[in-house]
């Protein structure tokens, strides 16, 4: 097996979610390996295997691959499938997945990626307002303008792997996504979605940092982690 992957703990990390989802999705095959979240900061351990102290990696024999983003070039040049054939679902998924990667700031600071639980968000702050509204319209325009079930047509792409962690927010959340959770059922019900959030639930780790944004969140009302 060429392709080691590495990524972080399943309840928390929305990045490492994106590639592990992608390869998944296409079926590359690739070894799993999981160096979790302990600590606040990981970066001086993570360093070790990741230039940026960071995850996910992906490892191709000598080549570290860093940066979910640079992942997913990286396969694409060597998969089929990375991209949808269309041009113009192309062009849609390039520019929503570069938009995910260096946006949403406030939908990532305010609803932090818990996957085992429920919250009841507390009132929501303008710009965590417009990024809901924002995932809303690529959703409802990408299952409009080119079919569905997956965002950019009739087959799974980078795409859906990079929106991939906004599925389990909105549902940790309930965040309307109007027309476009016809998506995020769909997303949720994939098999690779459904393997990774039961191991989510089976962790038996926390990590202090990632609790408080939790905290701070809203109000838990259901948690289904192992206690």
């Amino acid at each position: 097996m060429a392709y080691t992957l590495i990524t972080a703990n399943r309840n928390y990390s929305s990045w490492s979610l994106r590639p592990w989802m992608l390869m998944k999705g296409l079926g590359i095959a690739f070894a799993d390996r999981i160096e979790p979240f302990t600590k606040p900061a990981n970066y001086e351990e993570f360093r070790a295997f990741s230039p940026t102290g960071q995850v996910p990696v992906l490892l191709d024999g000598e080549t570290t691959v860093w940066d979910s983003l640079g992942i997913a070039l990286y396969l694409a040049d060597r998969h089929e499938g990375v991209w949808p054939a269309d041009p113009a679902a192309r062009a849609f998924a390039q520019c929503a997945v570069t938009e995910m990667h260096g946006g949403f700031s406030a939908l990532r600071n305010d609803c932090t990626m818990n996957v085992g639980v429920r919250v009841k968000p507390r009132p929501m702050r303008a710009a965590l307002l417009r990024d809901v509204a924002r995932v809303r319209e690529i959703f409802e325009q990408g299952l409009a303008r080119f079919g569905g079930p997956w965002l950019a047509g009739d087959t799974f792409t980078a795409l859906d792997a990079f929106y991939a962690p906004v599925a389990y927010r909105i549902r940790t959340y309930g965040l309307y996504v109007g027309a476009g959770q016809a998506w995020v059922d769909h997303m949720l019900a994939h098999p690779a979605m459904q393997e990774w959030e039961a191991a989510a639930l089976a962790e038996d780790w926390r990590e202090a940092s990632h609790e408080e944004e939790l905290a701070a969140a809203g109000e838990i009302v259901a948690d289904y982690r192992r206690t």
